[in-house]
């Protein structure tokens, strides 16, 4: 869904960097760049970002938030 806030292994704030890192990859840099880029050195926050799946656009229509 959304990009945790904090790294599971470290519990190092991570969620800030996302918006730089997706505009790093859409610019045409390699995932390795794009890390670097963005500070994320330890291999468990770079495993965060590697790994994410961006799903928010599939689960939206099935809201079940009713007024």
């Amino acid at each position: 869904m959304l990009i945790p806030v904090r790294c599971f292994s470290c519990g190092i704030v991570i969620a800030d960097r996302w918006k730089k890192y997706k505009e790093l990859i859409e610019e045409g840099k390699t995932v390795e760049e794009a890390l670097d880029e963005v500070k994320l050195t330890r291999y468990c926050c770079r495993r965060m970002y590697v790994s994410h799946v961006e799903l928010i656009e599939e689960v939206a229509p099935f809201s079940t938030y009713r007024y």
